[in-house]
């Protein structure tokens, strides 16, 4: 039995459709609905009624009898500014033929305790601004093309494994305010106009050759 009247219910026999006023929502569902006589009705939300109620809002009742009476709709909220659709097991929204949108015209927000999981054969996203905050991402895909106007990187450590990196830029500008190192197995520097080294002591060392050639050389 899911119905529990406080005061003096119709027969029990007869079917119950009537509107009342939440009073109460108990944390294991039930809700308490008083109705125009002053009845207090206690009974669960139908399956379809997926619009949680809240004190003060206008509900229908319905049953075949006084013992199996559910709250089936929410008429009226008290306070329309709030709803919240709330089931009791998984949700899924889906649709077999068209596609499926949600809509705000502020704010929308999607949290979850466990794990967030997005599968599209496309996905796309426009925002004027993005805000994103992970403790430890991984990142696996056969292409990536990314286009921006400014971009930087502020870490720690960072570090790149790939085949082949090619980089194209007009002008380069690298400070390193420790240690640079380069370690090849053939290195080729090429410079169009000029090509510079300089610094406080310089070697250039070479175990079985080192040549320098050109039309005029300055030593000194």
């Amino acid at each position: 039995m899911n119905v529990v009247a406080l005061r003096t219910p119709p027969a029990a026999s007869e079917p119950v459709h009537l509107l009342g006023t939440v009073t109460s929502v108990a944390p294991d569902g039930q809700v308490g609905v008083e109705d125009a006589s002053g009845t207090v009705w206690r009974c669960r939300r139908a399956a379809s009624c997926l619009l949680l109620p809240a004190p003060g809002d206008t509900v229908l009742l319905s049953g075949p009898d006084r013992q199996r009476v559910w709250m089936i709709a929410v008429i009226e909220q008290a306070d329309a500014s709030v709803s919240r659709i709330e089931a009791a097991g998984d949700v899924v929204l889906g649709s077999t033929a068209g596609s499926v949108s949600i809509e705000s015209a502020s704010d929308v927000r999607l949290r979850g305790e466990g794990n967030l999981e997005m599968r599209a054969g496309r996905w796309s996203l426009r925002a004027g601004q993005a805000h994103c905050h992970v403790d430890a991402m991984d990142y696996t895909g056969a292409q990536l093309d990314a286009s921006v106007g400014t971009t930087r990187f502020f870490g720690k450590v960072f570090e790149t494994v790939a085949d082949r990196v090619m980089q194209m830029a007009r002008n380069v500008l690298r400070i390193v305010d420790e240690t640079d190192q380069a370690r090849v197995g053939h290195l080729d520097v090429e410079a169009a106009h000029a090509a510079r080294i300089h610094a406080q002591h310089t070697l250039v060392t070479g175990t079985d050759l080192v040549k320098v050639d050109a039309s005029q050389i300055h030593m000194g």
